[in-house]
């Protein structure tokens, strides 16, 4: 099979164009009548008109007395009326009918009884006072909800209410969802190296729901050319929407787009966004076919730029736009020109700015989607935008929920995960965002404001103490309280049973052993080159030493797939894997928190967390930790 080659890569706006002028408008489905209390979120295919009045009866709005209102005229405390139960006065309670001939309701706290037959009332009412007309809610023809509108559960109270059992509403688009590759196994399946587990089809069906379509996902397609053509064929019969998940490149086993191109019209192979460049726009008789990338970031955001307009549009309404918000950039982001680059970023707000810190941009990393506040795109005319500018930021989740987030830069520990989830556990509406950046980064986005708490673990080679002696140094007009989180094993983690019999910084030099780094200005890798300057140890004779990672996990698992033989790293983040771990040191991790922000409600919050016996006991059974000081505060200026 001959490697097929891109046929355009334009700007995403002439994409979007050229897509849509093509499918002519497309003629919105057909409509079906359902129950109307079925109907929540479905769109009208017309106007509902009420068939009844609401209330379809004068109605009591109160408990009391139906009364002639003339026959109060007058009434005070000094003149009060008495009326004769049962003739001129009828009791009613709220919602019974109005009585024939009478036109007013006195409330029963305003009346006082006399005897058994006669009433008393010391003051007036006015005719249809405390009285629901006829029609008071809804008029009879009255228009209840225009057409192209999203049912809400108030619309059903409405509509029945009116008398309108059934309603019109828009077919529900059929979206078949096709995955491909033969490297793609059902989740649960047993798993061997090179097989991925196909989720993705799962992911795009929740979003075709959600967008108010009908998700039809098909089985595993594999990589066959002649088998792919008859499965689309197949599908164009039996959807309103294709999506071909995956095969959309420029590789030799890509074959979606020539098989668009066999089947129907191709209208474009490759637009100018970053991920997601090889989508595929087309129409096969009639119908349009979209072909995804099969990296999970780069299929959702294909989606939101191409499939959720155009089920909008089969649907008749205009897809929600999200909120948006100014932030902060806590960092430089670096992007080719003419592109438009979408980054996840991770949101807080500390003070009175918004924060974002830009998440990883791989494309096909799916947590990045889990873990992201919000969308932040690059304009193609840039080159990337610098730490500091403010940019504008589409939200994943509210404003209050922003305000509500304990921002955390720094080292990494696993224990942050404990403490976030214990704190949501806690308060509710609380959560805690971590970025890692390590330990000196986190002290610079102290510096700089980007942040509520900063964890650091830094041995200062002078002293041999931790952390106080960077914050003295780098933070020396900055009022900050220090408190400790605990203190953590470092060491070797290898394979189990250390394979290669590592037993400390000596043996990372020879031929036979494969290193993996921690990132510049990790309190990890200062660890490391403090024990290698008093060695006298070269790191130019590590073969790995500028191979880094920014998370002990991720060392775990370079060492648990085999790429390396050890990294430096936490004994949490060897039990994890089941690896093995040579201890080197304890050291003290700290938290570092602005002068500020530690009587706030966030920060009183985490620290009735840190301090409680519950995270305590949670994190010293990850192994390798000891809490004696946990909570408490080591300096405050």
């Amino acid at each position: 099979m001959s490697r097929t080659i891109y046929l355009d890569n334009i700007p995403l706006e002439t994409a979007r164009e050229k897509f849509f002028l093509r499918l002519n408008q497309p003629v919105l489905l057909r409509s079906e009548q359902i129950p109307t209390e079925l109907s929540l979120g479905r769109v009208t295919a017309e106007p509902v008109f009420a068939c009844l009045s609401s209330p379809h009866y004068h109605a009591s709005a109160m408990d009391g007395y139906a009364v002639r209102a003339a026959s109060t005229f007058g009434a005070s405390e000094t003149l009060p009326v008495q009326l004769k139960t049962g003739e001129e006065a009828v009791l009613v309670d709220t919602g019974d009918p109005l009585p024939q001939g009478y036109d007013a309701v006195v409330m029963i706290e305003d009346v006082h009884y006399i005897d058994e037959n006669t009433i008393e009332i010391i003051q007036p009412v006015a005719p249809w006072e405390n009285i629901r007309t006829v029609g008071e809610d809804l008029v009879a023809t009255e228009m209840i909800l225009p057409a192209n509108h999203i049912i809400r559960p108030v619309d059903i109270g409405a509509m029945l209410a009116g008398g309108v059992n059934e309603v019109s509403v828009r077919v529900k688009p059929v979206v078949a969802i096709l995955p491909t590759g033969t490297e793609l196994v059902q989740p649960g399946s047993p798993l061997k190296p090179g097989d991925i587990i196909e989720y993705n089809s799962r992911v795009i069906s929740g979003l075709v729901t959600e967008w108010g379509g009908q998700p039809k996902v098909w089985g595993i397609t594999p990589d066959d050319y002649g088998l792919l053509l008859e499965r689309i064929g197949q599908a164009v019969a039996e959807a309103d929407i294709v999506v071909v998940n995956a095969g959309s490149s420029a590789g030799t086993e890509d074959f979606t787009a020539r098989a668009v191109a066999e089947l129907g019209e191709l209208l474009v192979h490759g637009v100018a966004i970053k991920p997601g460049k090889p989508v595929i726009l087309g129409l096969v008789k009639g119908k349009p076919v979209i072909g995804i990338p099969g990296y999970p970031v780069s299929a959702v955001l294909n989606c939101e730029l191409f499939l959720r307009p155009l089920l909008g549009k089969m649907l008749g309404i205009e897809p929600g736009l999200r909120e948006t918000a100014k932030a902060v950039l806590a960092r430089r982001v670096v992007s080719p020109q003419g592109v438009d680059e979408f980054v996840r970023v991770k949101l807080g707000q500390v003070g009175d700015r918004i924060v974002a810190t830009p998440m990883s941009r791989g494309a096909g990393i799916i947590m990045s989607l889990v873990r992201a506040d919000g969308l932040l795109q690059v304009p193609k005319l840039t080159e990337g935008l610098e730490a500091g500018a403010e940019v504008e930021v589409e939200l994943f989740r509210t404003k209050e929920e922003i305000r509500n987030t304990v921002v955390a830069v720094g080292s990494h520990d696993i224990s942050l995960d404990i403490l976030g989830n214990l704190l949501k556990e806690r308060f509710p509406r609380l959560s805690l965002s971590s970025a890692h950046v390590g330990s000196l980064g986190g002290l610079m986005a102290i510096k700089r404001g980007e942040c509520h708490i900063a964890g650091m673990h830094m041995l200062d080679e002078q002293t041999g103490e931790y952390n106080l002696p960077y914050i003295e140094r780098l933070l020396k007009n900055q009022q900050v309280t220090v408190i400790n989180l605990m203190y953590r094993q470092q060491g070797f983690i290898v394979a189990r049973g250390n394979p290669k019999q590592i037993k400390g910084i000596e043996d990372l030099v020879r031929n036979d052993v494969r290193f993996i780094n921690r990132q510049r200005g990790a309190g990890t890798r200062i660890l490391l080159d403090y024990y290698l300057k008093q060695k006298g140890i070269d790191p130019e004779l590590i073969a790995g030493y500028d191979r880094e990672e920014y998370t002990h996990m991720a060392v775990a698992v370079a060492v648990a797939s085999g790429t390396v033989d050890t990294g430096l790293g936490i004994l949490a983040a060897a039990h994890a894997l089941d690896l093995d771990f040579v201890p080197l040191t304890e050291e003290r991790y700290d938290l570092v928190i602005p002068a500020e922000f530690w009587h706030t409600d966030l920060i009183n919050a985490l620290m009735e967390i840190i301090r409680s016996d519950k995270f305590k006991v949670r994190v010293a059974g990850l192994g390798g930790y000891d809490m004696r000081d946990t909570g408490k505060v080591l300096m405050q200026s």
